[in-house]
């Protein structure tokens, strides 16, 4: 036995699986990030960190550089994502219980510009070859079990026996196109921390508190749980996110499951990039309304001052932070609609080139810890809307709005904000999150309204009437 991590990557013929990277979301734990075909999966656990507080980000980075730092590498591929990949899921507040981690899987699938690859990750001793790393895949998809029928490429790629030809997954081809889950026999839903009602006072809490002068901006979560008799399968969960939501980045890490809109920070080289979301319209507003669905949802999304200025605040928030580490950025002037199947966002890319700092150009966990929590999440300024949610929230939001997906030891990385999510609290319940921005002039009932919509996505998945 040998303390060295090593790694192999080697490059798969992706036209074996025609349905991306979600034909081997086929695992309950599987570790994934997907958007559209495109994407890593992981399967197993060689290694893992866990921190809580507010070091966790710097302390989860300092332990991924030291792990990779002598690492004996083979990359074939060379592209972000390939060789040593970790996943990671970090706790929304330095006051969590919840343990921020990342994860060191054996077996990474990546598809990413039509060029698919496979990683073999290990501290053994034993040889590394294509051979080696195919037999293991098949042994993660041999083993698969989820409690619903998958499409043809999800079961297909569940078959796979590890007797591939070099390259090739024999037997993962097929559509990528999920049959719709059935209706989740005698599920219930409850509400969690608070109560509808109750909710609703700590929305108007927070409007007189901005009101007063105190703070700009406050994000009011809240929580639903619901129980399924049938069981919480998260491979049928993220199979389904991932058909449905195919803007949006399906994350699977630890019972974390969820398809985000927003992106925190994606580090490729020296350029960072990240998508800002603030402002919301649920789509079954527009039945009814003259115009076209997407004219009702320019008019009423960018010509509101209350929804742009909700907007600019979580687009200065981002920009102010990330600054100091970039010599030149870009972002919209104006935010444009992003349309998803439950609501439509106001939205902004922004683009950074990194400067480097003291010698080395900045981790994306370095990023994180300097851009998390954004007022697209928390509020403005931060410490008052943090202390405020802490106060009428009465809710530990463990992962939710806190920062999901992967990174390599490149320094490349991709991080969402951990919405449209939920956590798999036992084989049959799950917790859902979702959560409003509040400014000045907002309506609790409105909100409410906003919260059922944001929740849409995780009940489809579930098999949940919304």
């Amino acid at each position: 036995m040998t303390s060295t991590f090593r790694t192999l990557t080697v490059p798969l013929d992706g036209k074996a699986f025609p349905g991306g990277l979600p034909s081997f979301l086929v695992r309950d734990d599987v570790l994934c990030w997907t958007r559209r075909e495109a994407g890593l999966a992981g399967f197993g656990e060689i290694a893992r960190f866990t921190a809580t507080g507010p070091d966790r980000f710097l302390e989860a980075d300092i332990w991924w550089r030291h792990l990779v730092l002598e690492a004996d590498v083979a990359d074939a591929v060379q592209l972000p994502g390939t060789g040593p990949v970790a996943f990671g899921s970090f706790a929304f507040s330095k006051t969590s219980i919840y343990e921020s981690r990342l994860i060191v899987p054996e077996i990474v699938v990546g598809v990413r510009d039509n060029q698919a690859w496979l990683t073999q990750l290990t501290f053994d001793d034993g040889l590394l070859t294509e051979e080696t790393a195919l037999a293991a895949l098949g042994r993660w998809l041999g083993s698969a079990s989820s409690g619903t029928p998958a499409s043809e490429s999800t079961t297909a790629a569940a078959d796979f026996a590890g007797d591939a030809s070099p390259g090739e997954v024999p037997g993962a081809g097929g559509s990528a196109v999920v049959r719709p889950l059935p209706l989740a026999a005698g599920a219930t839903l409850h509400t969690g921390s608070l109560s509808e009602e109750a909710w609703m006072d700590a929305v108007a809490a927070g409007v007189a508190e901005i009101r007063t002068g105190a703070l700009e901006k406050l994000v009011l979560a809240r929580d639903v749980v619901a129980t399924i008799p049938s069981g919480v399968h998260a491979a049928d969960v993220l199979r389904e996110l991932s058909a449905r939501y195919r803007e949006c980045w399906t994350y699977g890490v630890d019972g974390l499951v969820g398809a985000t809109p927003e992106m925190l920070i994606q580090v490729e080289g020296r350029t960072a990039q990240a998508r800002v979301l603030a402002g919301t319209l649920d789509r079954r507003d527009a039945h009814g309304e003259d115009g076209t669905p997407m004219e009702y949802a320019t008019r009423v999304l960018a010509g509101s001052d209350k929804q742009r200025h909700e907007h600019e605040i979580a687009i200065q928030s981002l920009t102010r932070q990330l600054a100091p580490f970039s010599q030149a950025m870009n972002a919209h002037d104006e935010p444009f609609i992003l349309e998803l199947p439950n609501v439509w966002h106001l939205a902004s890319d922004v683009k950074a080139e990194l400067s480097e700092v003291e010698g080395h150009v900045p981790t994306c966990l370095a990023l994180i810890n300097a851009l998390h929590p954004t007022a697209a999440v928390c509020g403005t300024p931060t410490l008052v809307a943090g202390e405020l949610i802490r106060k009428l929230e009465h809710l530990d939001r463990g992962p939710y709005a806190g920062p999901v997906g992967w990174l390599d030891a490149a320094g490349n990385g991709e991080w969402g904000i951990a919405l449209r999510g939920a956590v798999i609290e036992s084989p049959e319940t799950v917790r859902l999150y979702a959560g409003c921005g509040i400014v000045d002039g907002s309506q609790p009932e409105a909100e409410l309204a906003e919260t059922w919509a944001k929740f849409r996505p995780m009940l489809e998945s579930l098999g949940i009437n919304s």
